[in-house]
């Protein structure tokens, strides 16, 4: 503030108000003196988003994915506010879970006024600048072709060849084709019902599968009956008789089936190991068909009334050792044959659906067609899944379990693919049974089993939010002496299943640079701890909904943004626990296989001595018939017509290599036919002259072999071309006729001595003479005092004989 007004003010004022107002106007000057908190904090946010927008280090998040944010701004990105996009309704697996967590799109003005947070300024200030680092909840959220190559996005385009239920039975059929490995050995058989082909295939996979049971049952039954504890030697007389007796009545009640059964069903089952050694390449379709449709039908109800039922085979006994061996052979061929067990069960899934929505499991054949034939379901949806339900799990605590493993994709082409150390274990919530089908029993997705309470049979040792990390899962097998199993087995065979699975859908995959995305694959173990891939999915799920998804999912992220960021300016940086999986060898591109163009002909030959020209030709009289001038196409002299140079073999061989001659019909005289006139151009130096008509004969009418020597041939050659220059070529060697009919005009001759520039070379040549240059023959038509040759494709002279007889 003004000093001088300080001490005016002063002087007017009493004491009392001179101190107060000293005061005032001291808090004044050093209220304005001082900098603003709020001016220095949009300082260092103008300095910040300069820098950022100098470093390209720009984002956009469309989600509720806080740990990408907090750590894309710990490494000094400015994140711009996602109100650019057109498409902003969420259709990804997180939907319900994540959508009410979106942020509300405000006015960057209003953020600016209301929000002291430094971020929210700097997002103002970069408004207008373009992110260089997007991640969104699904792919169709950005139109990602309309982006630059610098421009980083968490999706590729087309992976529904591995992310749907659909897509992945289907393509999992085309593996043997890329890799020497069976998809049956990690992923459970699948059918898609939206073709009556698949349907059948089904079909007869379930009638197998049906008669493959029933040898396990006979095998089993007698097992059991073999190992069957006996009356243990503390129990009385009365007991033992009270059990024999309640067993008795048992055996009673059930319905015996007759032994016919078990030899249909081992008719069934040869005639699919024929199949699978190829037995019934020779075979005809009909005979094939090892049962008919009745027969089939009849077999799958005894079938359910042996094992869903009250029924048996007393005579099972004499089939066992049958039913062994042909058991043996079957698993033998067939890696799934554990898994199937006897109950024949299976999951039917929506092609396209995620999150456990619409999932259930079904153990006869009749109702999975009924479901998917029924005309309640839209057509856009009835592309339903039906996969083999793994019938045996490894259980812990009796209850199942499967695992959620990550992996990261960063390039297609060529595949780099990184596999993430850490993984977490989802409980169901119900102990595991195959009496019931209830999805709370048989599906462990956390969206599933959130809606339903741990039942109180189920053991107190399980956590109450029903996951387990990794380690955990380690540290359970090692008390019970199986710590190498994890090493060992589980997770080598999980790396080894999501390589060939990524092999198979590499060419179906857009392979956008500079895109990468993250993967949730889930996998349920075997009792022989073998991991089976049941799905891939995208946009996996990263909300914290239990302390160990709180933990690894943020440690997910955490080293995904490590990997994909930091990684492209230092390659020796920390990848936090990712490790590369598989990368594709450097492929060298052959070189372009297009078509081979290559110039096919002969090159003109110049003149090497002087011929002497041909000065008595008569042009009225005709020539004898059969008598043919010959000359050379392309050439810059005439050949002698004395058959003495024909003699000589070198000039024969000249004559080879020179080219195809060019005919001159005679006789000369001008024809009925059509005749050629002078071009207005050249008719007041040519106005005397009187031109004949030629009748131009065209070479394919006249045999090679009957004329002329044999010469190159060439696909480029025109007969009118020939013909004109053969025209041109034998005016060259006219210089007096008895009928001068190219004399020049008078007051134009010039004299023999006067030498004149040549019009093609600029070279110098006098009358009776050739160019020293490029041996051209003058030419006895004038312009100015210029001689103009009339030899050469590609020389003036051609151009004005064209023009002269409209060529």
């Amino acid at each position: 503030m003004d000093q001088n007004y300080v001490e005016k003010r002063l002087s007017t004022v009493s004491s009392d108000e001179e101190r107060r107002e000293e005061n005032k106007v001291n808090q004044e000057i050093s209220r304005e003196s001082s900098p603003s908190p709020k001016l220095d904090k949009f300082r260092l946010a103008r300095h910040l988003a300069e820098k950022a927008i100098k470093d390209k280090k720009i984002f956009s998040i469309y989600g509720h994915y806080p740990v990408i944010r907090n750590t894309l701004r710990r490494k000094g990105w400015v994140e711009k506010k996602f109100n650019f996009l057109s498409k902003m309704v969420p259709n990804g697996e997180d939907e319900c879970e994540e959508s009410k967590y979106i942020e509300d799109e405000e006015d960057n003005e209003m953020i600016f006024q209301k929000s002291n947070n430094i971020h929210d300024v700097m997002s103002r200030l970069v408004k207008t600048e373009i992110p260089y680092f997007l991640w969104t909840i699904k792919r169709d959220v950005v139109d990602y072709h309309n982006l630059s190559c610098d421009q980083m996005l968490n999706h590729y385009g087309k992976t529904a060849s591995f992310t749907t239920k659909i897509g992945l039975c289907m393509n999992m059929r085309n593996l043997p084709w890329y890799v020497p490995a069976n998809p049956h050995s990690f992923f459970p058989r699948c059918y898609g019902l939206c073709s009556d082909g698949e349907k059948q295939e089904f079909l007869d996979d379930f009638r197998r599968t049906a008669a493959s049971s029933i040898l396990k049952w006979v095998v089993s039954h007698h097992n059991y009956s073999k190992n069957k504890p006996r009356a243990k030697k503390e129990e009385n007389d009365e007991e033992m008789s009270q059990n024999k007796d309640q067993a008795n009545a048992d055996e009673k009640k059930l319905i015996d089936l007759p032994g016919q059964l078990i030899e249909v069903a081992c008719k069934v089952c040869e005639d699919y190991l024929g199949q699978l050694e190829h037995d019934d390449i020779d075979i005809s379709a009909e005979s094939l068909k090892t049962l008919s449709e009745a027969e089939w039908k009849e077999l799958v109800q005894q079938y359910y009334d042996l094992i869903h039922g009250d029924a048996c085979i007393s005579s099972s006994k004499t089939y066992f050792a049958q039913c062994q061996s042909i058991l043996n052979k079957i698993m033998s061929v067939n890696p799934q044959s554990e898994i199937d067990g006897m109950k024949n069960i299976w999951i039917l899934k929506p092609g396209a659906k995620s999150r456990g929505r619409d999932i259930v499991c079904m153990d006869r054949v009749e109702e999975i067609m009924k479901l998917v034939t029924s005309d309640n379901i839209p057509s856009k949806d009835n592309k339903w899944v039906v996969q083999k339900y793994i019938e045996t799990p490894l259980l812990i605590y009796d209850t199942k379990f499967d695992i959620r493993q990550w992996f990261l994709v960063t390039d297609w082409n060529p595949l780099t693919i990184w596999f993430y150390k850490e993984s977490y274990l989802r409980f169901s919530t119900q102990r595991f049974s195959l009496d019931s089908l209830d999805s709370a029993i048989h599906l462990c997705n956390n969206s599933i089993q959130k809606h339903f309470k741990n039942a109180k049979d189920r053991s107190p040792l399980l956590p109450c939010y029903n996951m387990w990390t990794s380690t955990k899962f380690q540290e359970y097998l090692q008390k019970r002496g199986r710590g190498h199993v994890w090493h060992n087995i589980i997770y080598p065979s999980m790396k080894k299943a999501i390589t060939h699975t990524m092999k198979v859908a590499q060419d179906h995959v857009e392979a956008r640079k500079n895109s990468f995305e993250l993967y949730g694959a889930d996998f349920i173990l075997g009792k022989d701890f073998k991991p089976w891939l049941i799905e891939i999915n995208s946009s996996p799920t990263m909300f914290p909904s239990t302390p160990v998804t709180a933990q690894l999912c943020t440690q997910v992220q955490e080293d995904t943004i490590k990997v994909v960021v930091d990684r492209k300016t230092d390659r020796n940086c920390d990848i936090g626990n990712f490790e590369l999986l598989w990368r594709q060898p450097a492929v060298e591109l052959p070189p372009f296989s297009g078509s081979n163009l290559f110039v096919e002909g002969f090159n003109i030959q110049k003149g090497r001595r002087h011929m002497t020209p041909i000065t008595n030709i008569n042009l009225g009289s005709p020539l004898p018939a059969g008598h043919m001038l010959r000359n050379k196409c392309f050439g810059s002299q005439q050949d002698q017509l004395s058959e003495q140079t024909m003699s000589s073999k070198q000039d024969v061989k000249a004559r080879e290599d020179k080219g195809a001659p060019c005919i001159l019909p005679m006789p000369l005289k001008r024809g009925s036919g059509r005749t050629y006139k002078i071009s207005s151009v050249y008719t007041k130096t040519l106005s005397n002259m009187e031109f004949p008509s030629f009748a131009i004969q065209h070479l394919e009418n006249i045999s090679h072999k009957a004329v002329f020597p044999r010469t190159k041939t060439t696909k480029l050659v025109d007969t009118n071309i020939l013909s004109t220059v053969s025209i041109a070529s034998v005016l060259q060697s006219i210089r007096s006729l008895e009928n001068p009919v190219f004399q020049p005009p008078k007051g134009s001759d010039l004299p023999s001595s006067v030498p004149a520039p040549c019009l093609i070379c600029k070279g110098t040549f006098q009358m009776e003479k050739t160019c020293k240059r490029c041996s051209s023959f003058r030419a006895t038509i004038l312009q100015g005092n210029a001689y103009v040759p009339l030899n050469g494709q590609n020389s003036p002279s051609k151009r004005m004989v064209g023009s002269l007889w409209n060529f």
